[in-house]
């Protein structure tokens, strides 16, 4: 219905009415996208169900040809014993010329801000290492080794007393 006075003007009912048809053509379009996604996820389990079934009939198969199966195992895998002495040496020749850093520690402690302000030259601090006790030799931040300190021609040096086993890092690394 249109209003009398206003003849360009849509009456509420027309109005209404139109986006009443309006909001059925949406709601058909997210029905026609929802029969799509059912339609893919149709697809997708019929095509599991292919697989797993033709899973099962090889299975139920009598065993391959194993002579099939060695000939694929040698094309894809190299036996062990070719060139395996080979292999070795060029492969540590290509870590030989990477930096590591070593370091030698006599021990560690902890303290304050306030303590650390307060260090000027001269002053000692009390590491928990004790007089005498071997010495931590650290690659890259792990221990590997320890040793003790030693005197060559004035200059300091590590004589390593003892290469620390993978089971001990782990024992020294819990202290």
């Amino acid at each position: 219905m249109t209003d009398p006075q206003n003849p360009d003007k849509k009456g509420t009912e027309d109005e209404w009415a139109e986006a009443m048809a309006q909001q059925q053509a949406e709601e058909g379009n997210d029905e026609t996208s929802d029969d799509a996604e059912e339609d893919l996820w149709a697809a997708a389990m019929a095509e599991q169900q292919a697989t797993e079934d033709e899973a099962n009939a090889e299975a139920s198969d009598p065993a391959p040809d194993k002579s099939q199966a060695q000939n694929a195992d040698h094309e894809v895998f190299k036996p062990l014993d070719e060139g395996a002495s080979s292999t070795t040496p060029r492969d540590l020749d290509l870590i030989m010329d990477i930096p590591v850093k070593l370091s030698v520690e006599l021990g560690r402690t902890k303290i304050t801000i306030k303590q650390l302000l307060e260090l000027a030259q001269g002053s000692v601090i009390e590491l928990d290492g004790l007089a005498g006790e071997p010495m931590d030799i650290l690659i890259n931040g792990y221990l590997i080794a320890q040793g003790e300190v030693v005197v060559v021609d004035d200059k300091y040096g590590i004589r390593i007393t003892e290469i620390i086993t993978p089971s001990e890092r782990v024992k020294k690394l819990n202290k």
